[in-house]
């Protein structure tokens, strides 16, 4: 993909900017476009990449592709942009949203100042000259009165401490961490640990290739079919003459897309007129099933058991085998609280005969890594392929990592030991002028509608 381009001379030529960017995604790449064009500051971007594109270019496993509407998940702040670019699917999959990244660094000339490659591995406050000083691990040293990090919410990988990894023969992959050039499961037995949103995407592309599929479960999760697809030109053609409305109707809703809730409790509503309105949301697709739903569904464990038992019948009646339906149910918490995943053939992956489901509460929690596969519940699966969807040490593991230091020596890591103390979410006391984007406490710790877990 994009060439290393750690070495950009605008970019590394200068040790001092008003202000220091960590991250080349989505956000990064915006507040690079703002700060520099907008405000006429001076500014540099690190970037542990070799190219933009943040989450996007680091997750790369198969099935991977964005749960929001393409329409929706772009940048408009310009309006040129939205009329000259075209999305080929309603979830364009990771190489498609690159390319748009791609494309928008080219246009608005960002690459000259992104410094590739580097990854900041400390942030130390001064206050005597009241600057921030960062440093990568290449060496740069480079100074600003206002640092903001973009490294985004879902940025560090979660590798939970099996016991026993280091010793297992075959190759182990995290989904986050997957490599570029993609991985060969012809023939393999490969086991997928974790059923979030990630793994919901992977797992039935997995096991179109793979001899074998094990699926390590430790918590089901309720899902609803994304009905992805080509975008209509039609409907292309009327969003962009409605962008200017759409912009609107995003900032007004609660969740931040062009969704709104059904007025009335669902409570209020007949059994006939509730399940039509399942049905319609069930066969559109989407988020409207979680984000879009009777008013009171975040409110009322009543009105919650009722949307969720749609769900569960939903799986019941995809699933062939009841026990293997049973486990795959939901159980122990409302519908709506975790991350609603998106699916294409989710359920139905369970009724390949490739394919074995190992549950952690019915057949036993993973006990060890060993040298030919997982054990499990005293049984050990043999393996070839692991693939580690455990997720991401989510919106303060990216901070911590970063080595931040403010006033007096705080250590932010350690402050945030027992819990992040943040105003909005987008600053810290103690550590001055230093901007988080999306950071613990923002508004995205209640949704987060990026496209991977």
């Amino acid at each position: 993909m994009a060439n290393p381009q750690g070495s950009s001379p605008r970019a590394s030529a200068k040790t001092d900017f008003d202000a220091i960017i960590i991250g080349a995604g989505f956000s990064g790449m915006y507040m690079l476009h703002s700060l520099r064009d907008k405000l006429d500051m001076t500014v540099t971007v690190f970037e542990a990449g070799d190219g933009v594109g943040g989450t996007w270019y680091w997750n790369r496993y198969p099935g991977a592709r964005c749960d929001s509407d393409s329409y929706v998940y772009c940048y408009t702040f310009d309006k040129n942009l939205l009329q000259e670019w075209n999305w080929s699917e309603r979830y364009p999959e990771q190489d498609e949203i690159l390319s748009y990244l791609e494309h928008c660094a080219e246009r608005f000339d960002l690459k000259p100042d992104i410094q590739f490659g580097k990854r900041v591995v400390e942030v130390v406050f001064d206050e005597h000259a009241k600057l921030w000083t960062v440093r990568t691990d290449k060496g740069d040293i480079a100074k600003a009165p206002f640092v903001i990090t973009a490294v985004g919410a879902l940025s560090t990988p979660n590798m939970p401490p099996f016991k026993g990894l280091s010793s297992f023969k075959g190759k182990c992959y995290h989904t986050s961490q997957w490599p570029h050039d993609g991985v060969d499961f012809t023939a393999k037995r490969v086991g997928v640990i974790g059923t979030g949103a990630t793994a919901v995407q992977a797992i039935p592309e997995i096991a179109q290739q793979a001899k074998h599929l094990t699926v390590f479960q430790r918590t089901p999760t309720f899902c609803v079919p994304a009905r992805n697809g080509r975008v209509d030109p039609d409907v292309t053609k009327a969003r962009k003459a409605d962008y200017d409305g759409i912009r609107q109707r995003i900032k007004n809703s609660f969740f931040g897309f062009d969704l709104n809730f059904i007025p009335k409790s669902v409570l209020e509503a007949t059994p006939e007129e509730r399940e039509q309105e399942f049905d319609r949301m069930w066969d559109s697709g989407g988020f409207a099933f979680w984000l879009a739903n009777y008013l009171d569904m975040f409110f009322s464990k009543e009105a919650n058991d009722i949307i969720a038992d749609y769900l569960k019948r939903k799986i019941r009646s995809t699933v062939n085998d009841p026990v293997v339906a049973d486990k795959l149910t939901p159980k122990n918490y409302p519908y709506g609280t975790k991350r609603q995943p998106l699916d294409t053939n989710y359920f139905e992956t369970f009724n390949k005969k490739n394919v074995l489901l190992v549950d952690a509460s019915t057949d036993g929690p993973i006990e060890e890594i060993t040298p030919n596969g997982v054990r499990a519940g005293g049984k050990e699966y043999p393996l070839d392929i692991i693939v580690v969807a455990t997720g991401f040490d989510a919106l303060t593991g990216p901070l911590k990592e970063l080595g931040i230091k403010g006033r007096g020596g705080k250590v932010l890591a350690q402050e945030w030991e027992g819990g992040p103390q943040t105003y909005l979410g987008m600053a810290a006391a103690g550590y001055p002028n230093l901007f988080m984007i999306t950071g613990p406490q923002s508004p995205l710790g209640a949704v987060e509608h990026a496209g991977v877990d």
